[in-house]
């Protein structure tokens, strides 16, 4: 199942929660019944340095 972040309205503190994809959104926090909010992930993947194309497998040209 995926894993959705959630923010308690009241304190403010984030939490991974578990559900369907075809559950509703929480509002309230399953074990405390604290008001929660879904909220965005940042993706988990990180582009740096000069670019892919660069350290490719290509062969260098023999000029």
């Amino acid at each position: 199942m995926p894993t959705y972040l959630y923010k308690n309205l009241d304190t403010g503190e984030i939490y991974e929660l578990q559900q369907s994809m075809r559950d509703e959104p929480y509002t309230t926090h399953p074990d405390t019944g604290a008001p929660v909010k879904r909220i965005l992930a940042r993706p988990g993947i990180a582009f740096k340095g000069s670019g892919f194309y660069v350290t490719d497998s290509r062969p260098k040209s023999s000029e």
